[in-house]
């Protein structure tokens, strides 16, 4: 079994959709599953933006999922589920109640509102057209990185952050991915060098092949914090094509949320919203529960990190003044071959 592309969609039944408005200076991702698909979700910063994710508990009745929503926008890009919503309706999907058949499509935010962009969009907000044109322009395949869809408005405590994903296989075969929108209050970054925290799980050169610095002092350990409060929070989602229960689920966002502490410092912070999704598509069977899903959660820890690190490395600097510089901008030149 091979990987080919790095991405969400290395997992068949999988497409994926942005909108990127850089005139709002925000955007929203839309990921598709084909088929419904087993969901659940792991919330670990504390102040979350969420749409229908109480339904992904794992006692309650409803167990899989048509779409999962990332968005910008804080509080108003919630808006953007239902966009998503109307075209999975308009394409018949969805489960079907009396007649009326209703898709679910769970949402995170990020708080991009404050880093540039023209956020006087009047009486409603843009979120809900956003949303529809992410779903309609949702596909197998490749899928741009870096600073688009979710991750356009994206920012972090050191350099621009955006919108990333990356993919792998486990010791048993089981294909896991993961897609992130990364806007922290923390930094992806050791110190004030180029290095990523995630160097450890890098494939190749996906995100320079700088690996870690020689040396850890303490002004690399110091806190490194984005300067506006309330203006974070890091959004994502891991796939797996093995077949799993809503709670097996819930145990791999779990794992796969360790994947953001693995990459950003801090994470998880009271001004973060940091909110993984997991699903499972359940086209191959999962084998032994305990060790199987040991491994799955292993694998997505670390696609998880390496996410994180492919959406900061893509990033472009967005075309407003004083806007934050990108991993590109501040270390791309230095460390060319």
């Amino acid at each position: 079994m091979s990987q080919t592309l790095n991405l969400l969609t290395d997992i068949p039944g999988i497409r994926v959709g942005h909108a990127t408005d850089l005139a709002l200076g925000s955007g929203v991702t839309a990921v598709l599953f084909d088929a419904p698909a087993v969901a659940a979700v792991q919330i670990g910063g504390g102040a979350p933006g969420t749409r229908d994710t109480d339904l992904l508990r794992a006692e309650m009745t409803v167990e899989r999922v048509d779409a999962i929503v990332l968005s910008g926008g804080s509080t108003f890009g919630l808006d953007a589920a239902g966009g998503v919503q109307a075209a999975l309706r308009e394409d018949g999907r969805g489960i079907r109640f009396g007649g009326i058949n209703i898709p679910l499509a769970p949402q995170a935010i990020l708080f991009d509102l404050l880093n540039g962009g023209n956020k006087d969009w009047g009486r409603f907000s843009p979120y809900r057209d956003l949303g529809y044109a992410a779903a309609r322009a949702a596909a197998a395949g490749e899928f741009a990185l870096g600073s688009v869809g979710a991750g356009t408005g994206a920012t972090t405590a050191t350099v621009k952050g955006g919108l990333g994903s990356a993919s792998g296989v486990t010791a048993r075969g089981h294909r896991v991915a993961a897609i992130v929108a990364v806007n922290a209050v923390g930094s992806p970054l050791v110190g004030e060098g180029p290095c990523f925290w995630a160097a450890p799980f890098e494939q190749g050169a996906e995100f320079g092949g700088l690996g870690l610095p020689q040396h850890f002092g303490a002004e690399d350990l110091r806190p490194r914090l984005k300067g506006s409060a309330g203006t974070a929070t890091t959004i994502g989602l891991v796939v797996t094509d093995a077949a799993l229960t809503k709670a097996q689920a819930r145990r791999l966002a779990i794992m796969a949320d360790d994947g953001l502490a693995r990459a950003i410092l801090p994470a998880h912070a009271p001004t973060d919203g940091d909110t993984v999704f997991a699903t499972a598509t359940g086209a191959v069977p999962l084998g032994d529960p305990v060790a199987a899903l040991t491994l799955l959660g292993h694998t997505a820890t670390q696609v998880m990190a390496r996410a994180v690190a492919r959406a900061v490395f893509s990033a472009t600097t967005l075309p407003w003044p004083n806007a934050q510089p990108c991993w590109q901008d501040r270390f791309g030149e230095r460390n060319k071959a």
